[in-house]
């Protein structure tokens, strides 16, 4: 399934700040999404970084002048906030942020802003005393009140020497907002639970129980849920992934802390898909403290953890679609049917881990969905693809 941004025209604003360094980065990212690109730049945008660059990543020209005779004669100003699906003006500096607030339109970049139908997004980035000064958090209301929408800002160190909040979201995080963004939004209004990554069943405070799973595909579910529009909430055994862009995140270690956190969401779900690798079993007894070698002895009494997804299916308030994940090395299709019947749960994603290059811990996976009216096979593909292919499906039935 295609990036959501491929065949999306954007626009990008670069406003003056130290912060333009990254720009070109994010051109090119958004570029190899299949996004269309403009870049505007502002006169102080010019002394951080050179048009040049942003020319030769994008595959455009440059602009800058509100008043430029050729470029006004093939496109003007008007025509250019038209055809942008979205402006992101990155950074957006206290200066910007002061002029949008008071509408002005005194240079190209305020002109667009002002003209376009749809509400810009903005990256805030400055010094962090700026930031808090009272008058740019005035302006920031006044721009959030206007419709626009606010990417950051990051804490940490800044160019200046100081630390606090000011720094511009990275590259990665603003591709994520503006496909977030731009997504067609199939499930809008509907709420969606993901569990996802390995439970950590403790045997001491040094050892435990636990599996393969990187988490990456239950990931990849959370989203592409949130950009067709659902509202996510990920709970997730311990990965070293950050949370996706809009998706909320419940840690947990193992599988009673996931079974009381999916139990305490449950209600007004619309999805439910159980990723996880949940632990099978976990030992009878957890010591504080770590054992020895000796204590630790060659037997460990094992007793069975809750399922998860069958406690799910047969819930009181069951969602209206309960998909679960089976990680398979033999007779994968007819062993994950035989799970779906076991479970109670409407569909089955089955993907087989013998297969080299595919699965835990691997960017590519190949899955089959296995249902009451038969298999859709998937197909194989980078994670992230085969979540959407997933949603796209999901999406699919619910409305039917």
């Amino acid at each position: 399934m295609n990036d959501p941004l491929a065949g999306k025209r954007i626009l990008i604003g670069v406003g003056g700040g130290i912060a333009a360094y990254k720009i070109p980065e994010l051109v090119r990212r958004l570029k190899g999404c299949g996004a269309e690109l403009r870049v505007v730049l502002t006169a102080a945008a010019g002394h951080f970084v050179a048009p040049l660059a942003l020319q030769a990543v994008s595959g455009n020209p440059v602009r800058s002048e509100l008043l430029d005779p050729a470029s006004e004669a093939g496109m003007d100003h008007i025509a250019l906030s038209r055809w942008a699906d979205a402006i992101l003006v990155a950074p957006a500096t206290a200066d910007l942020l002061a002029r949008f607030a008071q509408g002005m339109a005194n240079d190209l970049l305020s002109t667009l802003v002002l003209a376009s139908p749809r509400p810009p997004l903005l990256a805030p980035a400055m010094n962090q005393q700026m930031w808090r000064h009272p008058a740019t958090q005035r302006n920031l209301r006044q721009v959030q009140a206007d419709g626009a929408v606010i990417l950051g800002p990051a804490e940490g160190e800044q160019a200046c020497g100081e630390a606090g909040p000011g720094r511009m979201l990275e590259p990665e995080e603003l591709l994520a907002h503006v496909r977030l963004h731009l997504a067609p939004k199939p499930l809008l209004g509907r709420r969606a639970l993901v569990t996802a990554g390995p439970t950590w069943e403790a045997i001491d405070p040094a050892r435990g129980l636990s599996n393969r799973s990187s988490g990456r595909q239950g990931y990849a579910v959370a989203q592409a849920l949130a950009e067709a529009g659902a509202q996510v909430l990920l709970v997730s055994g311990p990965t070293s992934l950050p949370a996706p862009v809009g998706v909320e995140r419940v840690a947990v270690q193992n599988a009673q802390e996931m079974l009381q956190a999916v139990e305490a969401h449950l209600a007004g779900t619309d999805i439910f898909v159980a990723t996880a690798a949940v632990a099978d079993y976990r030992p009878a007894q957890s010591a504080a403290v770590k054992l020895t070698k000796a204590e630790l002895g060659t037997q460990i009494a094992l007793i069975p953890n809750p399922d998860i997804l069958a406690q799910v299916a047969r819930h009181a308030q069951r969602p209206r679609l309960v998909v679960g994940f089976a990680a398979q090395t033999h007779d994968a299709e007819a062993l994950a049917a035989a799970k779906r019947q076991e479970k109670g749960a409407d569909l089955i994603a089955v993907n087989d881990v013998s297969q080299p290059g595919l699965g835990f811990g691997s960017e590519r996976n190949r899955l089959v969905l296995i249902g009451p009216d038969g298999r859709l096979d998937l197909g194989t593909a980078d994670k992230l693809a085969l979540a959407r292919a997933l949603v796209a499906e999901l999406a699919r039935r619910l409305s039917s």
